[in-house]
């Protein structure tokens, strides 16, 4: 018998969704999403449901993102019809999180990659654990940031947005937490006793004190790193910052020779997409950042990049993504700008706040 991709319950004041595909670390369907939002219609309107909790099920992560092996399968039909409904529809529940009426409370165990952050990010609380690993991998799939993470990025501290885009690197709880992206960290051992006090509020008002009392935070390894960061990640060009973080990999320093490894590896239009979409985020909404993210993955869908990248990484598994182009140098400023144009045949997102 196969299990229900989503469980919920109503435990106490608390209504709790559980993402339920553990084997793929939750990764998110296109049933999902529907059956998300569907979870959101039901407690909202259940006067005895005071806060909504959402989970992944399994010890390896909350949710390692979207169901990639079917978007590789858009992206090398160049499935626009078939890929547009499911990424219209996540990003509208994204948003919809963003403003639920309803204290929505996100617990960030363990991978919290792509689709994840989309789910996890705009919640009212997010608290992340010691097993948190948090990133927006995309560029090493031949992608760009989506679910509304150029918008998180932008508004990171200086220059980490552009190195968590750029680099995709995994960072800690206690890094998230330092990054904006979440605010409170609670040790593993400690979120099932955290459950069992948020079930027993008797108002909404309650869940901060009881997350507070709860909140345990830890050294960021991202803040000791902040200075060099800034430094880098600021440069206008990808090309500026892969220069100076080669300069600080020279002298010796680790984190950034694996940024270097990281960078030397990825996609050069992901990396430029990304970089020029981090950048017109600061000065969007999320509702109009998700609208951005709806026109550079249809774009991508429609590409090679992103059907490459996947099949090394996680159809073949070779490693070995023959990028084109294959230098950012040749990358023009014409063919990142035409990521961000009108798909033909997709109708732009349009999201009522």
């Amino acid at each position: 018998m196969s299990q229900p991709e989503i469980l919920t319950s109503i435990q106490g004041r608390l209504g709790v969704i559980t993402l339920n595909r553990p084997k793929a670390v939750n990764a998110l369907s296109y049933n999902m999403i529907g059956l998300l939002d569907d979870a959101l219609t039901k407690f909202e309107h259940d006067d005895a449901v005071h806060a909504v909790l959402i989970r992944g099920a399994g010890a390896r992560g909350f949710c390692s993102g979207g169901d990639v092996v079917t978007l590789h399968q858009y992206a090398v039909n160049n499935d626009l019809d078939s890929a547009a409904p499911f990424f219209r529809d996540e990003y509208q529940l994204d948003h919809r999180i963003s403003i639920y009426p309803k204290p929505y409370i996100a617990i960030m165990h363990g991978l919290v990659l792509g689709g994840g952050v989309g789910i996890s990010a705009p919640a009212s609380h997010r608290v992340v654990t010691d097993s948190t690993r948090f990133g927006m991998p995309e560029v090493g799939i031949g992608f760009s940031p989506d679910v509304g993470g150029p918008y998180y990025l932008a508004n990171a501290p200086a220059g980490i947005g552009n190195y968590l885009g750029l680099t995709g690197a995994h960072i800690s709880g206690a890094d998230a937490v330092y990054a904006g992206l979440a605010e409170v960290r609670v040790p593993d051992d400690r979120i099932e006793a955290l459950v069992q006090q948020l079930e027993s509020i008797k108002e909404p008002g309650q869940i901060d004190e009881i997350l507070a009392a709860f909140d345990t935070p830890a050294p960021s390894e991202l803040a000791r790193e902040a200075a060099w960061i800034q430094d880098v990640f600021c440069a206008d060009t990808v090309e500026d910052i892969l220069t100076g973080v080669q300069h600080v990999a020279d002298q010796g320093h680790d984190v950034a020779q694996k940024a270097l490894k990281a960078m030397q590896r990825h996609s050069p239009v992901g990396m430029k997409v990304t970089l020029e979409a981090i950048r017109r985020a600061r000065h969007l909404s999320l509702a109009e950042t998700l609208a951005q993210d709806l026109r550079t993955t249809m774009n991508a869908v429609a590409g090679t990049e992103l059907a490459e990248g996947i099949r090394a990484q996680l159809i073949d598994k070779d490693r070995n993504p023959q990028w084109t182009p294959a230098r950012l140098e040749d990358v023009t400023h014409e063919d990142v700008e035409a990521f961000f144009a009108p798909v033909d045949g997709v109708e732009d997102l349009v999201i009522q706040a």
